[in-house]
């Protein structure tokens, strides 16, 4: 009894976070480790994106375009013409049980969404007292900055999130935000970098 309704507590403070989030903003917590040789930035901190044989799926163009605004608020230009830097790119969303799920009810079918070295799809799982799981995904985005034309490794950075159904147009932009984080010094270490997202609803409001 005591555990059904600490399932039903979690349940319910899931769903008023999902439902708050989508008209007000909330903060995207990730574990992020980076790793740089960089002092400083080049005179010119230009760039081109490096795709592997495997990323040339179209849904590897919307992932460097999420990539694309962290990379610049880092201090990175793109310049496909004279570009100091390649950057390659890759994420997936794959689904996981939830922490407010009974461990001992198994969990049905599900699906992950993701570009990189993921599949597309959807998620859900189903089970506990009332038929179903709140959907909980664990996410991940990663970031390589080589120098041309030695090829060298320069950051290499990964960020990863655990957390409920949202939107991954909104969430994986921040990640590649919270793996950009202190470019291009990074601290050592794995550490925690929150992001605060403004779904449209929101800044329609304001």
């Amino acid at each position: 009894m005591k555990r059904s309704m600490l399932k039903l507590l979690g349940l319910a403070v899931v769903a008023a976070w999902l439902l708050a989030g989508c008209a007000s903003t909330y903060v995207l917590d990730n574990n992020v480790q980076a790793f740089s040789s960089l002092t400083s930035l080049p005179a010119q901190p230009s760039y081109k994106f490096e795709r592997l044989p495997s990323q040339q799926a179209p849904g590897q163009l919307q992932l460097e375009a999420m990539a694309d605004p962290a990379l610049h608020k880092a201090g990175l230009r793109r310049d496909d013409a004279n570009p100091h830097y390649s950057v390659q790119v890759s994420g997936g969303v794959v689904p996981i049980l939830s922490p407010w799920a009974d461990p001992w009810r198994g969990w049905g079918w599900g699906g992950g969404w993701g570009v990189g070295f993921h599949h597309r799809g959807f998620g859900m799982g189903l089970g506990g007292p009332w038929g179903m799981e709140p959907p909980w995904y664990h996410r991940e985005v990663s970031v390589i900055v080589r120098e041309l034309p030695s090829n060298r490794v320069a950051f290499e950075s990964h960020a990863s999130s655990d957390g409920p159904w949202r939107d991954n147009t909104e969430v994986l932009p921040a990640m590649f935000e919270a793996a950009m984080h202190g470019f291009p010094n990074p601290p050592p270490g794995v550490r925690r970098v929150d992001v605060q997202i403004v779904p449209p609803a929101a800044q329609a409001k304001s």
